[in-house]
């Protein structure tokens, strides 16, 4: 049996929607699956090669792998006016962040996208894995950091200045949700069997959400010492019906995502989605 390879990062909320699988509660017919575990810059990086069948990615980084992959509907990472989260050690404002340090969780994370489109002064991107921004933000070592994952709400119990909430931002701009993350499917992979790899997942979401407990507790264990009610607030922050389907309203933020980034010359031009179509009917 051929294995099929999906990427996804140690987190609660990947490890939440892909429980179903990983214990085989869900599978995909023909296929044995191997769960490749990175954080997401370290999977941005192997999908510019188009390493893997089946892997998350920032949706920054979708135009750079147009050419590997193909949009699941399902499993994004969307926030709805909430988002990525600059944080500071010491009190600041978005004006007067020109000329600052700023950690930033990798540079093809869409973290680092939003933070292009709304500064519009110079600054200094320090760019390091996600779970380091907050440890350097602490030691002084930047003036800011952006926080992303869990880190989005542990930031008021380290005592830190919450200075702007990117996708509270985006909303302002956009009156639409901000797309994080998409999973995707490798154009080596047929038409059909992609649909029903992405209909595996839209099931393996919707049973993870209806057995939210059962879920949780195999989550947790990638929940990096989180307890378990801040991990259930995470998880539902970005395992819900969005994550199901992101629908027309997803579809026109991310193209909403990649035309301001074209605007500002982050992209050289904004992407045509290829979204699959995800069958009727069980993945079983």
């Amino acid at each position: 049996m051929p294995f099929l390879r999906v990427g996804h990062s140690p987190d609660a909320d990947d490890a939440f929607m892909f429980y179903p699988l990983a214990k085989k509660i869900i599978t995909i017919p023909g296929y044995e699956i191997t769960h490749v575990l990175d954080e997401i810059q370290g999977l941005n990086h192997l999908a510019m090669s188009g390493e893997l069948e089946v892997t998350a990615i920032s949706a920054a980084v979708y135009p750079e792998v147009a050419h590997h992959y193909r949009i699941m509907p399902c499993g994004s990472s969307v926030g709805r006016k909430y988002g990525p989260l600059v944080v500071s050690k010491h009190p600041l404002t978005p004006n007067n962040l020109k000329g600052k340090t700023i950690g930033i969780p990798g540079k093809q994370t869409t973290a680092n996208m939003l933070f292009h489109i709304f500064m519009d002064q110079p600054f200094k991107p320090i760019y390091m894995p996600f779970d380091q921004v907050s440890t350097a933000v602490e030691r002084g070592d930047v003036d800011a950091g952006i926080f992303i994952h869990e880190g989005q709400i542990l930031a008021n119990q380290l005592g830190l200045n919450a200075i702007l909430d990117l996708g509270e931002w985006w909303f302002g701009e956009t009156n639409l949700p901000i797309p994080l993350g998409l999973d995707m499917v490798n154009r080596n992979i047929g038409d059909s069997m992609s649909g029903l790899i992405a209909k595996a997942l839209q099931d393996a979401i919707i049973y993870s959400i209806n057995n939210e407990d059962d879920a949780l507790d195999y989550a947790l264990d990638y929940g990096r010492g989180i307890d378990r009610e801040t991990g259930r607030k995470f998880v539902r922050m970005y395992v819900n019906q969005d994550t199901v389907d992101f629908g027309d309203e997803g579809r026109k933020a991310l193209h909403a995502l990649y035309t301001k980034a074209a605007d500002n010359g982050l992209i050289s031009e904004v992407p045509k989605l290829d979204i699959i179509e995800i069958p009727r009917g069980s993945s079983n």
